[in-house]
Order: C-alpha cells, then structure tokens, then sequence
C-alpha cells in the first residue's frame, strides 16, 4: 500500500502547491490524479518522491508499505525511487540522455542499482522492450531516431528495469497522437494488472482518466476536493468543480 498522508508542499516563492493531500494507492490499482493546470497535481507527484526543487517546504508523510519514504535519508530515497517507486516523466525526452544509445541508458541504469553485470543488464534491457511492444533492436537506437511514441513505451520499460512496486506517471500520453494515446494507455493496463503494480497517474483529462482508472482523484487550487470509484466519479459527482469537469466533458461529447 502506498499512502499519501496530510502532505502539503510550499515552493521557495512561498506558493503553496499541494495543500493537505491524502490519497492511497494500493497493489493492482490505477489511480488517476486529475487537475487542470496549476492545481497542484505535479507537485503532488514530485513531492511524493522527494524530488521538488530546492528549497521546498515539504509536510506531511508518504508511506511505501508502511515505510515513510519522506524520513529516510537521501541514499535509502535513492534506492527505493527505482525499486520499490519508479517514475514515467512527462515527454519522454526527459527521461533519456539524447547522446547515449537506448542500451548503453537501460545498462547503466541497471548496473547502478541493481548491480548487474554488463550481458545481463542487456538481455534484461531486451526483455523490458518486448513487454512493452517495441523491439529489440531499438536498443540499438538514440532517443532521436524513435517516434515519440516509441519513445514513451522505451520511458515506461526504463521504469520498470527495477522491478518496482508503485508506478508514478506525469501525463504520460502528453504530446502524442491519439492512436497513440490509446496504445500507450492500453499497455499501462496491461502492465499494471500483469505485474500486480500500483499505479498513480496525474493528468488534465478526465475522459482519459476514466478510460484507465479504478479511481479518481480530482484536484483544484492546491487540494484534493474529491475522491472516489471512477464510476461514482462520472456518474454522480459531489463537489462543484468535479460538477464542472464532468459538464465541459459531456459538452465536449455531445460536440462531437
């Protein structure tokens, strides 16, 4: 189970971004954070993993089976973001060095925190693209030779490389076609319910939200104002600006 618990998050220009947060996450489960922009979503996300900018005034606890991550000192947090949290970030250009080929990345990445030897990270690297539909020789590739969604499946299986138990996304179909988005959601599915993962994903839109989720969490200046199953969500919901989100997603149906 991870937990977020009474987490608030203040940036050095004192605006506070996340005010309050609690939200669990629980193995098998997606997640969906939805917020328009500013709402404080991202900052949830990279407060969750200790990786906001510095001078940031973090509060509040975030437990990994029962584990506050926030408390740990800075190499056990090194160690857990791959291992038992890892990161899909938004743009997976973000994720890779543009100069280094997909191998050589997925390699260093292993040996580093797994410790493995040079052939058997490689295989490794091997295995993680095909799970994620992509070929192996795209290892042989740099970042600007794939399209952006080959890009996004190479971001997904990198987060994987570690075997974790908690996958954080940060709008990981943002740029991408909607064919691809598609692809990209279905296999985010997959892989969570093949792996038994928990998966907490942060977006701006609802309806992609709902074709994902088993829950939805819907954030607005700073707070997390609602809470609940994806359908009672969409169906019924209770606070204002949940109201607001589902009605500009109808309108946007009944338009098309």
């Amino acid at each position: 189970m991870m937990e977020i618990s009474h987490l608030s998050v203040t940036y050095p220009n004192g605006v506070e971004a996340v005010t309050d947060a609690n939200l669990m996450l629980s193995p098998g489960e997606i997640v969906a954070l939805v917020g328009e922009s500013g709402s404080g979503k991202s900052s949830l996300l990279y407060a969750s993993l200790a990786l906001l900018p510095r001078g940031s005034k973090t509060s509040g606890e975030v437990f990994l089976d029962g584990i506050n991550f926030l408390s740990l000192p800075h190499d056990r947090k090194r160690q857990f973001r791959w291992k038992k949290v890892s990161l899909v970030l938004q743009g997976s250009m973000n994720s890779f060095t543009p100069v280094l080929a997909m191998e050589r990345q997925f390699v260093e990445a292993m040996q580093e925190h797994l410790n493995m030897k040079e052939t058997d990270a490689a295989a490794r690297a091997g295995e993680l693209l095909e799970e994620v539909g992509l070929d192996r020789k795209f290892l042989r590739r740099f970042p600007h030779e794939m399209s952006g969604g080959q890009k996004q499946r190479c971001a997904i299986a990198m987060a994987l490389c570690c075997s974790p138990d908690y996958l954080l996304a940060d709008e990981p179909t943002t740029a991408l076609d909607v064919i691809t988005q598609a692809e990209i959601i279905d296999l985010l599915k997959r892989i969570v319910k093949a792996r038994n993962m928990g998966m907490l994903m942060v977006t701006h839109d609802l309806a992609l939200a709902a074709s994902i989720a088993d829950k939805i969490s819907v954030m607005h200046r700073s707070r997390i104002v609602e809470t609940a199953e994806r359908d009672r969500i969409i169906n019924d919901p209770k606070h204002p600006h949940t109201i607001s989100l589902i009605r500009s997603l109808r309108t946007m149906e009944e338009e098309h």
